[in-house]
């Protein structure tokens, strides 16, 4: 007896954060649970190359998406650096009002600095970010990286200790969802 081929449909999936809508491809709604979504978000920032990376929940009737990293890309980050400049990296979890998180930032400076700078602008930046999200959901700093409030408000904090050509948050990301 010959079975009847299912066919692959494609499903909408929302994303709430971003307000859009993309296409998913499955043979059932309930197959899009848990899949894992790279969207890239070049165009919207207009040229700052980042990617989100989202986790959908399906149900029978609608798919939604929740964020669970955002990273900025290296070509990108390569391209902002010039001869003449340092830049300073750092990497460290903390907690947010609703998840542990790891958060990398990325700072470029203006000229050549000493070491002891360095070190303060990469305290400094740690000191904000933790203070920053602790205050905040997962969700809310999500939305404010996409919209540059952190970043911009990390470098006015930092532009006095030291001025800024590039302010960063490279990676963001989702370790454990309370």
């Amino acid at each position: 007896m010959a079975q009847a081929k299912k066919k692959k449909k494609f499903f909408e999936v929302e994303i709430p954060l971003i307000g859009k809508v993309t296409q998913l491809l499955a043979y059932e709604m309930s197959e899009l649970n848990g899949r894992i979504i790279n969207y890239d978000l070049t165009r919207q920032l207009r040229g700052k190359s980042m990617v989100l990376q989202l986790k959908v929940s399906a149900d029978d009737k609608k798919a939604t998406t929740t964020p669970t990293k955002a990273q900025v890309l290296p070509y990108f980050l390569r391209r902002m650096m010039r001869k003449g400049t340092n830049y300073i990296e750092d990497s460290f979890s903390t907690n947010t009002s609703d998840a542990k998180v790891t958060i990398k930032p990325f700072l470029i400076t203006r000229r050549k600095v000493s070491r002891a700078v360095r070190k303060a602008l990469r305290e400094k930046a740690r000191a904000e970010l933790i203070s920053y999200s602790q205050a905040h959901s997962s969700e809310e700093i999500f939305k404010d990286l996409l919209s540059n409030k952190i970043q911009k408000e990390l470098s006015l904090v930092l532009k006095k200790i030291y001025p800024l050509s590039l302010c960063e948050i490279r990676v963001f990301k989702i370790e454990k969802a309370e």
